[in-house]
């Protein structure tokens, strides 16, 4: 999906679990439930993930920082998922870039700036980085970018 889509809310589908898919380039987005996406992400997301994922980020801020490039490659030519633990990371930053794109109806400049400028509330931490360390630490920058839509962060 193209972080522009975020701009009109309306062409936006209303689940997060169907968002995230779709950032992912998982199949049939719009029908997963977070039941069914749960269980995809533990079985493994296809290479094509990170891949749909870097087409948002851009590839250096993907292939590399979320999933290893040999790691990639090995799963792409052997026709198979990546990790649970790979999935779970790039679910995660997923998961992040959904919030931020809504939060910025789809400004690829504010979009881009949020997530690679340290911020204060994270200890210094880009939100990225923060994203990509763990699921707790995207639950820090969900948890940031909620207080930020409240008007209780900057």
């Amino acid at each position: 999906m193209n972080i522009q889509a975020y701009a009109d809310p309306d062409d936006l589908p209303a689940s997060e679990a169907a968002r995230v898919a779709r950032l992912l380039a998982i199949d049939e987005p719009d029908a997963l439930s977070d039941v069914q996406l749960a269980r995809r992400v533990s079985r493994g997301l296809l290479p094509l993930a990170a891949a749909a994922l870097a087409e948002v980020l851009g590839r250096n801020r993907v292939v590399g920082p979320v999933v290893p490039e040999a790691t990639l490659r090995r799963a792409r030519r052997a026709r198979k998922p990546l990790s649970r633990e790979l999935s779970e990371r790039l679910y995660e930053v997923g998961r992040v870039v959904d919030a931020v794109g809504r939060a910025y109806h789809g400004n690829r400049d504010a979009i881009d700036t949020f997530l690679n400028r340290p911020h204060p509330l994270l200890d210094g931490e880009t939100p990225f980085d923060m994203a990509r360390s763990s699921s707790a630490g995207a639950d820090a920058v969900l948890n940031l970018i909620r207080r930020a839509e409240a008007g209780i962060a900057s």
